[in-house]
Parts: structure tokens; sequence; C-alpha cells
């Protein structure tokens, strides 16, 4: 069932791997494009702004080296302590 009130991104995003990467200066303002992936380099929470949600979450003691596999539009600086954060899209 898709969530109520999301609406995907205007763009559409190739099939495959992807093709783009920028390190992630994290901030409760910077709004980033829509992630496909965020990669977690260094253990701890990551807060994030889902691109389909209005209020950010927080996932908790993320391993380093996880590649999650999320549509986020910010990282957030408050309450994420995860370092080496790399956004993929």
């Amino acid at each position: 069932m898709a969530a109520v009130g999301f609406a995907p991104p205007a763009t559409q995003v190739a099939p495959g791997p992807p093709a783009h990467a920028v390190a992630v200066t994290k901030s409760d303002t910077t709004i980033l494009s829509p992630t496909r992936y965020i990669w977690v380099g260094g253990t701890g929470d990551l807060a994030v702004l889902l691109a389909g949600d209005s209020v950010a979450v927080t996932l908790s003691a993320v391993p380093a080296g996880t590649m999650l596999q999320i549509c986020a539009q910010k990282v957030m600086s408050t309450n994420t302590t995860a370092t080496l954060i790399i956004a993929l899209w």
C-alpha cells in the first residue's frame, strides 16, 4: 500500500546503479536532490527528512559500511552522529 500523501520525485531515476555521489554535510536547512541511497561510513544515528515526509526520523545505531536505500531530501545535523555520509542517486 502506498504511503498517504506521498508524491514521488518529479524527475525519473534511471535504472541500474547510482550515477552520482556527493559527500554530505549535515544540515537542518540544506535540501538535497532526493537520494536513491545513503552510505554511512561511520557508525551512529542518522536523522533524515524523507522526500515524502514533513518530519525527520532518526535511524538509530546505523553500523559503519551501511548502504541505506532511502529517498531523503535532508540529512539533519540535529540528532545525526553518524559520519562519512555519502548521498547517491
